[in-house]
């Protein structure tokens, strides 16, 4: 064993601080050891600086050489040592110095290449489990002093098992390798023997973290292991310590792919624990291995393999043994491809070795006999040089060196004259990985090539916020990349809470990447992400509607364009999934019901249902109600709908919509009572609803209230003609409390529409059902001008002929009276400042769209003071309720200029266009003070002509 000259500078330092460090004790070694140290010192700084730190080390470590085997003494070498531990710092201690004292051997065995691989690997994995199990039960005596000893309810003293997983389940630990465990216990119960008693879930947490402590913490001595619980059911928001039943219900209810994969590797820690482990392995089996040839692994798989190509590609590991292309990763995942996917069946592939694993793989015939063997060597090359690269640092490492010296001491120590040789090798051996790693897990034909791999590994690595924010960063190149991953991160933490099954799961995971990519796709992909994240957490438990979603690309697009585009749908179709059936054909999505059609449509829709299942009737009229505005606002989205058009089908729905709720409250009032007796010889219900506001003029938005009036013709005298008889005008009472309550009942899809009955005679004190005489008296009589305003926004939109006659008469009637002009323009002027000093003006800085002065409020009481203060003159102004043509009409009959009317139209549709596309993002109506100058300054500048 000759070093290169390049080297031996550096081994003759550390030589002879050795020397003089311990001048006595070096003496004493033979020819061989001596030449051994001079060589491993110029590879291995580890082992220098362990024997600069232990005497007793250089004392022993020739000795120690002389054994081909230590591994079977490690536990009870380690038990004694520590059963001489009076505290938890001298126990610390010694399990610091028995581990570099052991893993100083095991790199000189490395070194010198005196034993296979295979040998030390198991050196490796005996001494984590002596030192993990031998730990355990040195803190297990401790803790049950403190605390008592755990026992079931049958007072039988209860253990912790300790489970190791990965390559320390698999007996093939690496050098400086991380531990991964998971606790668990056989029975809850409580401790006994001490004063007070606790549960055993608490006992064990508390010897679990002292565990941990043991192996994990830094001190002057380093330490032992890093230790990782992340594979314990529920990752790290998941208890310590659970129970088997705790985790036999975790594993079947909540089991992911990867944990199948991990739990394959899966062995109990100390020998005596394989009786009791046996319950919980057999439990556990059917999770892991499926009793049939499991092919719907192969897609978890592919997932796993992008994400191992993902990670390769994002941190360039072009250069790494495990994790690159061909690297260790590979051959591990190419091995448990095949135990997952066959080893219900076949029990030669249960086994927890890759070695063993590949070969049974070649003795069923799984692969060529050929690529097993290269496998096989791959492996084996791979694995050693994992090991000495690890051990010249004892660092974590797979990556290979950059520096020079690094790089030539990693070539001698393989063996190799020099560098270039062994990467040639390295290549080599990954190549040929890379090729069955390639065929044996192919893309997906129809999914390759759609979407990014960056995708797949956004949502598999949701819980690394550095990978997340890498990829939204480079791959998106997102501008608020921080912001976003934690709303990734959290919309993933979130879902751990629900109870998703193994099917919703699947298909959660094929789903998640389509959803990143439609949203990633969009221009304002940073308001869509959270909202379509809310709406799949509220939908998420129903698997239909995410198969929906993962069958119909067009209907996920669609999806993302509605969300992204308007948090009021994105609400509704989370508060209501029903609606998530209308993405399925855009066609029919971005076309709403013929304005003509909507009455039609709704008599069929509510067709299909017993018209006596009152319950039914009404959740039909609210879907009905939503799977329209979605329509609606899915056109207006895409700019379909200008915004007149968008509030006439919202005003034409409304419409469709009362007449059915008063069909409905008739039939259950004429069943109970019978009908009214006047209505005998002639068609229609004797009943009308007038509409003010924004129903009466057309001019709906997605969040409007209805304000109505109910109305009848009923005389005095008319009773009805049912089994329970009543008044009349009682009669029309209920009826008008009944069409109140099917519109305000909150059922499973909300309320109908909120009512406002105010404007009725005499307001809130007076009846609810106004006669069409006593209405016209009232109108007449005693109604303020305010009301006289309102009317001028007001149609009916149900009753009958003779009701609609005299309604228009009395609307008619009312605004051509002659009016004393200067007491109308005061009255109309107070009432705007009345309403503006209660509704305008709340927010500095802001314009509020319908309150502030040039707003729309402003509009509108412009068109009432025009229409009442010239329809005597001009009849033809009270024909429209509607503000658009009202100002056409004012045009027409020489009220008002072109221009002005123009300016005017355009200012009122412009912030009610404004107002409609805040409703659809739920933003208040109010914008930047700013914005509108022009429209605000029209506006004002008429208000003042005409009423300032």
């Amino acid at each position: 064993m000759q070093l290169p000259s390049e080297l031996q500078s550096h081994s003759q330092t550390a030589v002879e601080s050795l020397l003089n460090q311990f001048p006595d004790v070096f003496q004493s070694w033979t020819q061989t050891r001596t030449d051994e140290l001079k060589y491993i010192a110029g590879l291995s700084q580890f082992v220098v600086e362990v024997l600069s730190r232990d005497e007793h080390l250089a004392q022993q470590l020739p000795d120690m050489l002389s054994e081909e085997q230590r591994s079977e003494h490690y536990r009870v070498r380690l038990a004694a040592l520590l059963a001489n531990c009076s505290d938890e710092m001298s126990g610390h201690r010694v399990l610091r110095q028995f581990r570099n004292r052991e893993m100083a051997y095991i790199a000189w065995r490395d070194f010198t290449q005196v034993w296979p691989l295979e040998q030390s690997l198991e050196h490796l994995s005996s001494l984590a489990e002596a030192m993990i199990f031998e730990t355990y039960r040195w803190q297990y005596e401790a803790c049950c002093k403190e605390w008592g000893t755990p026992c079931n309810e049958q007072g039988e003293a209860q253990p912790m098992l300790i489970i190791g997983m990965g390559k320390l389940g698999g007996g093939e630990l690496n050098f400086s390798s991380d531990i991964d465990l998971i606790f668990t216990y056989p029975e809850n119960g409580e401790t006994q023997g001490a004063r007070r008693s606790i549960a055993n879930a608490q006992f064990f947490t508390r010897l679990g973290q002292r565990v941990i402590k043991a192996l994990d913490q830094q001190t002057f001595d380093g330490f032992c292991y890093r230790v990782d619980m992340r594979l314990r059911p529920f990752g790290e928001s998941g208890p310590l310590v659970m129970s088997y039943a705790a985790l036999e219900d975790y594993y079947q209810e909540q089991g992911r792919d990867w944990e199948r994969y991990a739990m394959i590797k899966a062995r109990v820690m100390g020998s005596e624990m394989y009786p009791e482990y046996q319950e919980l392995r057999q439990m556990l089996r059917p999770f892991v291995f499926r009793r049939y040839i499991d092919f719907s692994a192969i897609q978890s798989l592919r997932r796993m393999k992008s994400m191992i190509s993902s990670e390769v590609r994002r941190r360039g590991l072009s250069n790494n043994i495990k994790l690159g292309a061909g690297g260790i990763r590979e051959i591990e995942f190419i091995a448990q491809v095949f135990q997952l996917i066959r080893g219900g069946r076949e029990p030669s592939l249960r086994g927890r070795s890759l070695l063993q694993t590949l070969q049974a793989i070649k003795e069923l015939q799984q692969l060529e006999e050929k690529e097993v063997d290269n496998l096989t060597q791959s492996y084996l090359f791979l694995r050693r040089l994992e090991n000495l690269l690890q051990a010249m640092a004892d660092k974590q490492t797979q990556t290979l060196p950059d520096s020079e010296v690094e790089q030539l001491k990693l070539a001698v120590a393989m063996g190799y004259q020099d560098w270039p040789s062994l990467v040639e090798d390295v290549k080599r051996y990954m190549a040929q990985v890379h090729v069955v790693f390639e065929q044996l897990i192919g893309d997906d034909e129809e999914e390759a090539g759609t979407i990014e791999p960056f995708y797949h590994e956004l949502w598999d690595m949701a819980h690394k916020p550095d990978v997340i924010e890498h990829i939204l960063q480079t791959d998106i190149t997102s501008d608020e990349p921080s912001s976003l991953a934690k709303t990734i991160i959290q919309f993933k933490k979130d879902l751990a809470k629900k109870t998703l099954g193994p099917r919703g799961r699947e298909v959660l995971n094929r789903l998640m990447p389509k959803v990143f990519h439609a949203i990633f796709s969009h221009k304002d992909a940073k308001f869509g992400l959270s909202r379509v994240l809310h709406l799949l957490h509220k939908i998420v438990t129903r698997t239909t509607y995410l198969e929906l979603l993962e069958e119909h690309p067009a209907a996920l697009v669609q999806l993302v364009r509605l969300c992204t585009a308007s948090p009021m749908i994105s609400e509704q179709l989370g508060r209501y999934p029903i609606l998530l059936d209308e993405l399925i054909d855009p066609q029919q999505l971005y076309n709403p019901v013929p304005l003509e059609s909507y009455k039609t449509e709704l008599r069929d829709y509510l067709a299909r249902i017993p018209e006596d299942d009152m319950e039914q009737q009404m959740e039909a009229l609210r879907q009905f109600k939503q799977i329209c505005i979605l329509r609606i606002a899915a056109a207006d989205i895409a700019e379909v709908l200008p915004v007149m058009k968008v509030s006439d089908h919202l005003t034409y729905l409304a419409e469709a919509i009362v007449e059915s709720v008063v069909h409905q409250a008739w039939q259950q009032m004429a069943e109970k009572y019978g009908e009214p007796t006047h209505i005998k010889d002639r068609e229609g219900k004797g009943f009308a609803v007038v509409g003010y506001g924004k129903v009466g003029g057309w001019e709906l938005g997605y969040n409007s209230d209805l304000d109505i009036v109910f109305m009848h013709d009923c005389p005095v005298s008319a009773y009805t003609d049912g089994k329970k008889e009543i008044d009349g005008r009682q009669f029309y009472l209920r009826l008008a409390q009944r069409i109140i309550h099917i519109f305000s009942t909150r059922t499973a899809s909300g309320i109908l529409y909120e009512v406002d009955t105010r404007l009725r005679p005499s307001g809130a004190s007076g009846l609810l059902v106004s006669q069409t005489e006593a209405f016209d008296e009232y109108q007449h009589n005693d109604a303020w001008t305010w009301e006289h305003q309102a009317l001028v926004r007001a149609r009916m939109i149900y009753g009958d002929t003779p009701l609609q006659q005299a309604f228009a008469k009395t609307r008619s009637d009312i605004m051509c009276l002659g009016r004393d002009e200067a007491k109308l323009k005061k009255d109309v002027v107070d009432m705007r400042l009345k309403m503006r000093d209660h509704l305008g003006g709340k927010k500095a800085g802001r314009f509020m769209l319908k309150q502030d002065p040039g707003g729309i409020t402003d509009v509108e009481f412009l068109a009432q003071y025009l229409v009442l203060n010239y329809s005597h003159q001009k009849p033809k102004l009270t024909r429209w309720s509607d503000n658009v043509r009202i100002f056409e009409s004012m045009m027409a009959q020489g009220v008002l200029e072109e221009e002005q009317a123009m300016a005017l139209t355009h200012a009122y549709t412009t912030l009610r266009d404004e107002i409609h596309h805040r409703n659809l993002l739920n933003l208040d109506a109010d914008v930047a003070e700013d914005k509108y100058q022009r429209e605000r300054e029209v506006v004002i500048q008429v208000w003042n002509q005409w009423l300032g």
